[in-house]
């Protein structure tokens, strides 16, 4: 009898143990590790639903897609400041200026008073070939006005730039001339630099000026260094002053020709990215040679992580001020429609440890991007002392003492000079007026200026000409109020103003950062640590 129960009632004890088992199953992938992934499909079915009700029932028609463009950008903007969402449009420039190279015309411009000014014609490419010059302004684009509002850096991108070989019909206004001439292109290859500048600082001692970390950056430098070498360069200056970054393993390849072997030369880490560690191979040819590298507040990524080596390992004397402090290693992911975003995946590390990623709120770029002012108002770009280190102390091979917090702090403190800056200053350089003005005076005179081929002739000829006064003139009457005592107290720095933007605008990068050194006090500490044989720092 009790057997028979027992049978009877088997199959109900069954099915109430695989509910109970159910439910325990339910309740654990809840509460652990199934739960994540639970949240994410709830969230992406919620924003899936939303989009398709929005595109069944709304009261008007709506662009689906454009709303998800301007969406992905906010969603991208509560994680962190440099994960961000590229459109389609936007990642062939994104990326133009890394690569080295790309198609187009091969002219640089500037966009003045809603019309594209040339600034520069780039040798041998085809605006040069077909006769197009400096100070020609573009008017029309494939037989359609190109002036006004429309008239954008992105927009002007796109149009001038286009697949090689393609043709496009340019129109110009050239100074001095009433009628508009044309020229039909065909678009070609223009190499883009990164080492803007190469020259001698004194008799001993070369410098390098990189804008950037692209491609084709590590061969640029080799070809620098052994150009200053047969000048007999023994020191060398790298300038990554205002080098907002680029390509990590560009910073890699060029680390390895001064530092020795299996020395560690940054490393990164992330919740789902294990430590991954970028040592030197050892077989640079620049190992020894005594090194100094310029940073400011506007250096950053590859910038930092190339001072950061060359400080923790103590290879070479970083001078300057601290600098930007971004340490975000981002993935690159298209989607099938050619856009993509930036998501970051891991920190950058300095080979003692210290993140350079400055600290940030989630979800608040206001502040992190108010940061640089902050910083200003604070009195760091003026006071060592003033600096705030907010991560803990760290040390270098040598046992130097360097701090984390964000950014990379140089050995050697250059405070910014505002002793000549007044308030007119501010306002003409802010506003635009000097960079117009220069332009405008450089087509004016142009068939003049252009007889000067090198920087010295052309800065001694510009120091007769009383250019100050001429643009206090052309300020007052584009809105800025003569001053007559500051415009005497900030003369010198309304004078360099105007003469480096001439310098730049006939001759080149090159001839710009020659005229700007000549005073720089970041140079003279440079040439100063090579005098003390002090580029390799010991601890104190």
């Amino acid at each position: 009898m009790s057997q028979n129960k027992t049978n009877r009632f088997m199959p109900l004890w069954l099915a109430l143990c695989i509910v109970i088992g159910v439910l325990i199953g339910v309740f654990i992938t809840n509460h652990f590790s199934g739960n994540r992934l639970n949240i994410i499909n709830n969230g992406s079915s919620r924003l899936s639903n939303l989009l398709h009700i929005i595109d069944d029932q709304y009261v008007d028609s709506v662009n689906i897609d454009e709303l998800v463009e301007k969406a992905l950008p906010q969603i991208l903007a509560e994680l962190d400041p440099h994960s961000v969402y590229i459109s389609a449009k936007e990642v062939q420039m994104a990326t133009d200026d890394l690569k080295g190279s790309f198609s187009g015309i091969g002219v640089e411009f500037t966009i003045r008073e809603d019309t594209i000014h040339i600034q520069n014609v780039i040798k041998d490419g085809p605006a040069d070939k077909a006769g197009m010059l400096a100070g020609d302004k573009i008017v029309s684009v494939d037989d359609k006005p190109f002036v006004g509002e429309i008239v954008t850096n992105e927009e002007a991108m796109h149009r001038l730039k286009g697949p090689k070989d393609s043709r496009v019909k340019i129109g110009i206004k050239r100074f001095g001339e009433k009628n508009v001439k044309y020229f039909t292109l065909t678009r070609g290859d223009i190499i883009t630099k990164s080492v803007s500048a190469t020259y001698m600082l004194d008799e001993t001692t070369g410098y390098m000026r990189i804008k950037n970390f692209g491609e084709n950056t590590h061969g640029e430098m080799l070809a620098s260094l052994t150009n200053l070498t047969v000048q007999g360069a023994n020191n060398l200056v790298i300038d990554l002053r205002d080098n907002t970054g680029g390509y990590l393993d560009s910073a890699v390849r060029m680390l390895e020709e001064f530092l020795k072997q299996n020395q560690l030369i940054v490393y990164t880490e992330g919740r789902k990215s294990p430590r991954k560690e970028y040592r030197c191979h050892g077989k640079g040819k620049y190992q020894n040679i005594p090194l100094v590298v310029l940073i400011n507040e506007s250096s950053a990524s590859a910038a930092e992580i190339f001072a950061g080596a060359i400080q923790d390992n103590d290879r070479g004397t970083i001078v300057g001020r601290r600098s930007f402090g971004k340490g975000l290693v981002q993935q690159q992911i298209q989607f099938p429609d050619g856009s993509m975003i930036r998501l970051t995946i891991a920190r950058y590390y300095t080979p003692s440890g210290r993140c350079i990623q400055k600290p940030f709120k989630p979800g608040d770029r206001a502040d992190y991007e108010l940061d640089m002012l902050a910083r200003y108002q604070h009195g760091e770009f003026f006071y060592q002392d003033s600096i705030k280190h907010t991560g803990p102390a760290y040390h270098t091979s040598n046992g130097r003492t360097v701090y984390g917090g964000g950014g990379i702090t140089p050995d050697i403190f250059i405070a910014e000079d505002t002793s000549n800056i007044t308030s007119y200053y501010k306002e003409a350089a802010m506003s635009g007026l000097i960079l117009q003005y220069a332009f405008k005076y450089t087509d004016e005179n142009r068939q003049k200026l252009s007889q000067f081929t090198e920087m010295k002739p052309l800065s001694n000829y510009l120091k007769g000409l009383g250019l100050v006064e001429d643009f206090a003139g052309y300020a007052e009457k584009n809105g800025l109020r003569r001053r007559n005592n500051l415009i005497r107290k900030s003369n010198g720095l309304l004078q360099t103003y105007i003469h480096s933007r001439i310098i730049y605008n006939i001759l080149d990068d090159q001839a710009w950062s020659e005229f700007l050194n000549q005073d720089d006090k970041m140079i003279k500490a440079a040439l100063e640590v090579f005098r003390k044989g002090e580029s390799f720092p010991k601890k104190k």
